[in-house]
């Protein structure tokens, strides 16, 4: 097929074009930067330089290429900015869509998030609905998702991946990313909230997949759902950080998330199976 890639030098992107090229496909790489053009390039990729908020642009792009899907794997978080990847989110979505919609695109699959959801005593499937009375700062985070999704969702054919926490190269939990940084200088501290972790291969691997996937969305999570006072010690030792201290509570919508229908109905399994062993295999 000849798939167009959104996002296609970010931290899920730079795994996944490669994977699509190997599997035969004609991909299309997108990006705003005309210096990652030759990156792109050497993932086996043909680039395109257009940036997601030109509206006039992706039009253009989508309608002169035409292809077969569009993966939407575009985010604004390498600077912690959650208001520009709201806006992502929220206007980026809608012109790749309707550029989608307008060339006639037969398939949709795009990126969300699995710690969306109201909060709740047990991990999160995907029929409980997204936290839409979710108080600010979480607020944007929420209306930018369920802008997303309701887009998206006018395309037939589509399907929503909702991710876990990304962890492994290049992320926020990465030796050099924001979280470690937090770790080391003991500014983050183990409470009794629950998050759902993915490592981006596997993220990537489900993008891949999401191509023979049924319409709708999913949890792709890892199998292990946990609390602060679990994981932050263990992703702490594979720092070699000092141990966290531990601060009693929860925040909002930390109650993780299932990923009983991936296994069951799709079959997919994580590469990764726990943030257990991920941490720090991804940490070496």
């Amino acid at each position: 097929m000849k798939i167009f890639v959104a996002g296609s030098t970010g931290v899920i992107g730079r795994l996944l074009l490669p994977k699509l090229v190997r599997a035969g496909h004609e991909v299309i790489g997108m990006t705003h930067c005309v210096e990652r053009k030759a990156f792109i390039q050497d993932l086996g990729a043909k680039p395109i330089v257009v940036d997601a908020f030109e509206r006039d642009d992706i039009l253009g792009a989508i309608g002169e290429l035409r292809p077969d899907v569009i993966i939407h794997q575009l985010t604004s978080l390498s600077n912690w900015n959650l208001e520009d990847n709201a806006r992502i989110r929220m206007e980026g979505t809608r012109n790749l869509v309707d550029a989608a919609k307008a060339a006639g695109v037969s398939r949709f699959i795009a990126q969300s998030i699995s710690w969306a959801y109201e909060p709740g005593d047990y991990p999160a499937s995907e029929e409980v609905p997204l936290d839409i009375h979710a108080p600010l700062p979480r607020k944007s985070t929420i209306d930018g998702i369920i802008a997303l999704e309701g887009a998206v969702a006018e395309v037939p054919s589509h399907v929503i991946l909702r991710y876990g926490m990304l962890y492994g190269p290049e992320t926020w939990y990465d030796k050099r990313g924001i979280m470690a940084e937090k770790v080391l200088q003991r500014q983050l501290h183990a409470n009794d909230g629950i998050t759902s972790f993915l490592h981006v291969e596997d993220a990537a691997n489900a993008a891949m997949l999401a191509l023979d996937w049924p319409t709708g969305w999913v949890n792709i999570v890892d199998n292990e759902p946990a609390a602060g006072t679990q994981w932050l010690p263990v992703y702490a030792d594979a720092l070699h950080a000092p141990a966290p201290q531990y601060q009693p509570g929860s925040n909002r919508g930390e109650r993780g998330a299932s990923n009983t229908k991936a296994q069951n109905e799709y079959g997919w399994v994580p590469l990764y199976p726990t943030w257990r062993s991920g941490f720090a295999q991804s940490l070496r």
